[in-house]
């Protein structure tokens, strides 16, 4: 089993623009012009692809910080953005079958943050998200702030054709598997004393109210809400006093038969 190949855009953001794996690209695109010329500040320019959600993913600014900023890129491969109150290391690597993606965080002890990989994956309507039945949720209306508590699946595991819908989620996992026909996309994160979680965004044409498009989210995170703002005790990740929060990321990929994850 090889690697899946990553390519990533530094100079726009740390964008993950390519995660090819199984015989297939799985990052999702669309065509946004904004994105080329942003700068800190501007709304959020939806690409696609996977971003760098960073000290936030929903609230103020949307998205985070690091995804309007350029990134620089070292001889040895670690890509690394400054914002205003962190520095974000990354060193992506294949490791075997699989692709390691090594991340670091820099601020003053006790600094609280969010970190997602907002991979938007570009799946067919019989895809599906495959977690453990009775896996805590934390279910997110379209556009809300507040989640109600369910359990996995609640329906967001089989996406089916566009329905106008869109619908958000955390759950308590540390690992993730997306089968699309025969092919089969993992994703894990862990990070030492940190909440960690996998994010679920399944907007089936629902989302925005004007010119709705359909995205679907599968996203390994640090902490266990959207919205920094929101979170309670133990749900954002928390810089100990060494300064420094290290986390990995790996995504495994192959091909399977087709049938029911469990």
């Amino acid at each position: 089993m090889d690697a899946p190949r990553i390519e990533t855009d530094p100079a726009h953001g740390g964008r993950w623009t390519s995660l090819y794996a199984a015989g297939r690209e799985w990052l999702w695109q669309r065509p946004e012009p904004r994105r080329a010329g942003v700068r800190p500040g501007d709304p959020f320019a939806d690409a696609g692809g996977l971003e760098e959600c960073v000290p936030t993913v929903r609230g103020t600014p949307d998205h985070g910080v690091a995804w309007a900023r350029p990134w620089r890129r070292e001889a040895d491969g670690t890509e690394s953005a400054d914002c205003p109150d962190f520095r974000i290391d990354r060193r992506i690597r294949a490791d075997g079958g699989r692709a390691v993606a090594d991340y670091r965080l820099t601020a003053e002890p006790g600094y609280r943050f969010l970190w997602a990989a907002h991979a938007l994956l570009d799946l067919a309507p019989g895809a599906r998200i495959g977690i453990p039945d009775g896996t805590p949720v934390r279910r997110y209306p379209d556009g809300g702030a507040g989640w109600t508590p369910c359990s996995w699946p609640a329906g967001l595991d089989r996406l089916g054709p566009d329905d106008g819908t869109a619908v958000g989620a955390v759950v308590d996992t540390r690992q993730v598997t997306v089968h699309d026909g025969a092919a089969v996309l993992r994703f894990a994160v862990e990070a030492e004393g940190q909440p960690v979680s996998v994010a679920v965004w399944r907007n089936l044409g629902g989302f925005p109210a004007q010119d709705p498009y359909r995205s679907v989210g599968v996203e390994p995170m640090l902490g266990r809400v959207f919205g920094l703002e929101a979170a309670g005790e133990g749900d954002a990740a928390v810089v100990p006093a060494g300064g420094q929060v290290r986390w990995r990321l790996t995504v495994t990929a192959d091909t399977a038969p087709d049938v029911q994850n469990r």
